[in-house]
């Protein structure tokens, strides 16, 4: 997103399998960009054998191993999609009486558009600021240590910007030309893991306009 990151009412890092989530949330929050935040994440195919205590638990302990205080970190250990991290987040935060009216949304780096736009949608009333590690597509392959996984979960991610706004799940990004085309390529080329398909398992695509 192209975001500067700034102090925020709170910080919420989404869970996944990337553990660095939680090491960006920790280096945010050090350099004094919120006063609490909320790891939010179950777990999923993906994550069940990586983090088999749930995505935000394990971000929490990561957290806490890196010096953060205790008194500082909140879980939401039921959310299962990127939606459900928003909304949970936020309902989690009212219950505990913490107003808020900006959010550091952490993330994987391919992630921050998806994250946002969700966002934007289902919780309109507050600013939000993107942030996540600063990395090259190389390192990040490089930490994660499987490229297969990482271009079917950039294919995933793009197809959501694609589809979601249509299905009310968040609002609508331009996405250009060129990286429709990409995605189209690597569609074809078999890495198609993460694609969301109907009942007949057809993958999902963009409404004609």
């Amino acid at each position: 997103m192209g975001h500067t990151p700034r102090p925020c009412s709170v910080a919420i890092g989404l869970g996944s399998h990337d553990l660095g989530v939680a090491d960006a949330a920790v280096d945010l929050y050090k350099r004094g960009m919120a006063p609490v935040l909320v790891f939010t994440g179950a777990t999923s195919p993906t994550t069940r054998e990586r983090m088999p205590r749930g995505e935000a638990v394990h971000y929490r302990e990561r957290a806490i191993e890196l010096g953060l205080p205790d008194s500082a970190v909140m879980v939401e250990p039921r959310a299962r999609n990127t939606g459900e991290n928003i909304r949970f987040s936020r309902d989690l935060l009212a219950e505990a009486g913490i107003k808020v009216s900006s959010v550091l949304l952490i993330s994987k780096p391919y992630e921050e558009r998806r994250a946002y736009a969700t966002a934007r949608k289902l919780w309109p009333e507050v600013e939000i600021v993107s942030a996540s590690s600063p990395m090259t597509l190389q390192d990040y392959v490089d930490s994660i240590g499987d490229v297969r996984m990482v271009i079917d979960m950039l294919v995933g991610a793009l197809q959501r910007l694609l589809i979601y706004p249509d299905q009310g799940f968040m609002v609508s990004q331009q996405v250009p030309s060129a990286v429709v085309d990409a995605y189209e390529r690597l569609c074809r080329g078999g890495f198609t893991s993460r694609l969301v398909r109907d009942e007949e398992g057809h993958i999902l695509r963009q409404a004609r306009r």
